[in-house]
């Protein structure tokens, strides 16, 4: 049985193994973990939650607390419905193959959702993996509800030669495009 739970510092390493995993090799490091665990939490209220199966992380939704990340270039918020300030990011949600298409990723997203409502967001961002399989991550997302912003292209261009990302289908140079989405709560 599959379990969702809040995302904790016992779960970083699990966390940073499965997003290089499903992602490319360092997606995820322990600094840029530490970092998204602070951003994740508002009030004392977590945004960031786990998926659990025998008590090994299978899945993850990382979100930012809206007013606690800086926004960036690739952030249209001249364009999003919401003033910035209450507006969550969402970071990544990731499945281990072997529990995808079963709705995990949409539980994850509501648990996030939840907490991210108690903290007082309106709203959340994202930028969508357009060359995901299938193009699953924009499928996944539009499902719940979000509307295309924007299409960054060469979103990740520059985190090879930054963090030494390597991209599952580009390599150390990413083309993937981003589609910037935007979820209203």
């Amino acid at each position: 049985m599959i379990i969702i739970t809040e995302f904790k510092p016992e779960h970083f390493s699990e966390v940073i193994a499965l997003g290089n995993l499903v992602h490319g090799d360092n997606y995820l490091d322990t600094p840029s973990i530490e970092k998204i665990y602070h951003y994740s939490i508002k009030n004392k209220i977590n945004a960031s939650f786990v998926a659990l199966l025998d008590n090994h992380v299978v899945g993850f939704r990382l979100t930012y607390a809206a007013g606690l990340w800086p926004l960036d270039k690739w952030c249209s918020s001249n364009l999003w419905p919401i003033p910035s300030e209450d507006v969550c990011y969402f970071k990544s949600n990731t499945l281990h193959p072997s529990v995808r298409r079963n709705g995990l990723g949409g539980k994850l997203l509501n648990a996030s959702i939840a907490a991210l409502k108690q903290q007082g967001a309106k709203g959340g961002i994202c930028h969508v993996w357009q060359q995901s399989p299938g193009n699953a991550a924009f499928r996944y997302f539009s499902k719940a509800g979000g509307k295309t912003v924007k299409i960054h292209p060469d979103r990740w261009v520059n985190d090879g030669a930054e963090s030494g990302y390597v991209c599952t289908l580009c390599g150390n140079e990413c083309h993937c495009d981003a589609v910037e989405m935007f979820l209203e709560f």
